[in-house]
């Protein structure tokens, strides 16, 4: 008779998308930030070069953020934006977002996150379609290798097989569907396939982040926009990643020329320093919802903490220090220095397969027998997070706040990093 198998204690906190016999006892307990830096609990202190999850643009613990949050907490904390009532904070992020917005004359959904971001939007483009009477238009197309947030929606548009497996079917909300990551023959097919009547919306990240940094192949978005426009099917551009600076341009729509329906947004907003999220919508979809007239529809989205005033006082003095400190332009100079220093690590190492650098996003793609967990453990070691993504790659996103000396520093962990797994 086998014996019972060992059930592992622990704290009682149940950790995020963990394997937990593999974590549990190596766990880093964060304990304090500064800039581009993290303490831990034991005395490390780590180069954070993966921003948080991406969310980290001007850096840990800034004043700014801080004191206006204390300032808006000893104010008011939140008031709900549920039918008459709204604060005066949400109302000024609004219009502050909608100003930056890529699309023109665009309202301002807010919620708490990303996840919450495309649940809107892919309920919004289905309740476009059921309002203009096409009933049909319900699949929501995605690409292989998406990450779109783990919310219902989120996972069943997901491209990463191990975020929808293990639910009791293939897609937690029915009629979806995914193509290739670059493919428009493959897009073209689906809507063909699929039929244009019965799609409402294609959603894709413009720079797949968790997918393994896969920046767009030229004229790709720009192709995903033609089928779009040509076949009526709503285009929502996920900017959860990228939005608020990442690619050097307020938002990558704008870099890459696109003409969205449905923005959603959410990490560059705050920088992380409070929980928002959302969605930017295109008049081509609010206006009927605005008509002045008693059988004007309702759209039912919201939550507790849409609009929260804290997280929206946050957010606006978040956009002040982008602005301010002129993060931007300083982004485009560290995507340069970025790709110089990949490609060249590129060249000197073996266990590279690839270097893929979009704004100031890199993934650094190794061969098979040099595991992306045990590097990113061994840069752990050095002092310096990154971490494995899909496709056996090493997540590049620091700070913007970061140097060009810390920047090559971070490289030349992962170089030496990289020797030692080679040697072994």
């Amino acid at each position: 008779m086998s014996a019972s198998p060992t059930v592992l204690a622990g704290p009682a906190l149940w950790p995020a998308q963990a394997h937990l016999p593999s974590v549990l006892g190596r766990q880093l307990v964060i304990e304090r930030g500064e800039g581009c830096y993290l303490h831990t609990a034991d005395g490390r202190r780590l180069y954070d070069g993966t921003a948080g999850l991406w969310h980290a643009n001007i850096g840990h613990s800034h004043p700014a953020l801080a004191e206006a949050a204390h300032t808006q907490m000893l104010k008011l904390e939140t008031y709900h934006i549920f039918a008459r009532f709204v604060n005066d904070q949400a109302l000024a992020l609004g219009e502050r977002l909608a100003g930056l917005s890529p699309i023109g004359s665009a309202k301002v959904i807010l919620n708490s996150g990303g996840s919450d971001a495309i649940d809107v939007a892919c309920k919004l483009a289905r309740r476009h379609w059921q309002r203009e009477g096409r009933a049909t238009k319900t699949t929501i197309l995605s690409r292989e290798h998406a990450y779109h947030g783990l919310h219902a929606y989120g996972t069943s548009i997901a491209g990463l097989e191990f975020n929808r497996e293990g639910y009791g079917s293939e897609s937690l909300v029915p009629e979806t569907a995914r193509v290739g990551v670059h493919d428009l023959d493959g897009l073209a097919h689906a809507i063909e396939t699929i039929g244009a009547d019965n799609i409402a919306a294609f959603v894709t990240e413009p720079i797949q982040g968790t997918g393994g940094v896969n920046p767009p192949e030229p004229g790709y978005l720009e192709g995903v926009q033609a089928l779009c426009e040509a076949n009526d099917i709503l285009l929502v551009v996920d900017e959860v990643i990228t939005g608020f600076g990442r690619t050097g341009q307020m938002f990558a729509t704008e870099r890459y020329g696109l003409r969205p329906d449905l923005v959603t947004f959410a990490k560059g907003v705050t920088s992380g320093y409070a929980p928002l999220g959302g969605v930017l919508v295109s008049p081509r979809i609010w206006e009927p919802f605005y008509v002045d007239d008693a059988s004007t529809p309702i759209f039912r989205h919201g939550a507790t903490y849409a609009g929260h005033a804290t997280a929206c006082a946050v957010a606006l003095a978040n956009l002040d220090v982008i602005e301010d400190d002129k993060l931007l332009p300083r982004v485009a100079e560290l995507e340069l220095v970025l790709a110089d220093r990949l490609a060249a690590l590129a060249a000197r190492r073996e266990s590279v397969v690839d270097v893929r650098v979009g704004g100031f996003l890199g993934g650094v793609s190794l061969r098979p027998e040099v595991k992306a967990e045990a590097v990113a453990d061994e840069l752990i070691e050095l002092g310096f997070i990154s971490r494995p993504l899909r496709g056996n790659t090493l997540q590049i996103s620091p700070p913007f706040v970061t140097t060009d000396d810390e920047l090559d520093a971070f490289v030349a962990a992962i170089d030496h990093a990289l020797a030692e797994e080679e040697s072994r």
